[in-house]
């Protein structure tokens, strides 16, 4: 969808990248590894970014690079946050990544198999101390779950973490006080589907 308004998978994978962490620099060929884009196509859409004013170059004292972030000779690139295409850019992006979602839930309730629950945590509610992404719970493939989750982790431009058990391993773990499932059902968790009575 966004590709059709801006043209360019690059340039949208950079502006999740810079609106994910608004205040963070990053160097160049740390840009083309996140993107997992050529060197050039991520040059070029810096230079069409910064042109617009999106983004800024900055400055990064050597003593305050970390290891493995590029050098203090490096180009830095960060979100210019005073940029007037700011705050609609982040809704654009923010709806975008909503509907990405709803078309992830609807893609695993009918081809994954059949799923007795289906919970979103993690990245997707900001429990950051969240071990999973998205507990699927049934009858599912899971070689068709990580080929389905593979494309939307393109799409969401993130890495996302799932897990997958059977209605039987959910209630012996669930009986035992499993400190896994415990951390998902008292975190912050959104419940999508939920055929389990047992499940609260």
């Amino acid at each position: 969808m966004l590709e059709q308004l801006f043209g360019s998978k690059t340039r949208i994978k950079l502006l999740h990248i810079f609106f994910h962490s608004p205040e963070r620099p990053f160097y160049v060929r740390e840009l083309a590894r996140l993107a997992e884009s050529q060197l050039n196509a991520v040059r070029r859409e810096l230079s069409n970014l910064e042109k617009v004013g999106l983004i800024m170059p900055t400055v990064v004292d050597a003593e305050d690079v970390s290891e493995g972030t590029g050098t203090g000779r490096s180009k830095y690139y960060k979100l210019d946050a005073g940029c007037l295409l700011h705050f609609e850019l982040k809704a654009l992006l923010f709806k975008a990544q909503i509907l990405y979602e709803r078309e992830l839930i609807e893609i695993l309730k009918t081809k994954a198999g059949k799923v007795k629950m289906l919970l979103f945590t993690g990245c997707f509610t900001d429990a950051k101390n969240a071990e999973t992404d998205i507990l699927l719970v049934g009858e599912v493939r899971p070689t068709l779950v990580s080929k389905l989750v593979g494309d939307f982790e393109k799409k969401l431009n993130k890495s996302l973490r799932y897990t997958i058990m059977s209605e039987k391993e959910l209630n012996d773990r669930r009986e035992i006080g499993d400190k896994f499932l415990y951390s998902i059902f008292e975190g912050k968790h959104i419940v999508v589907v939920d055929e389990i009575n047992k499940v609260s």
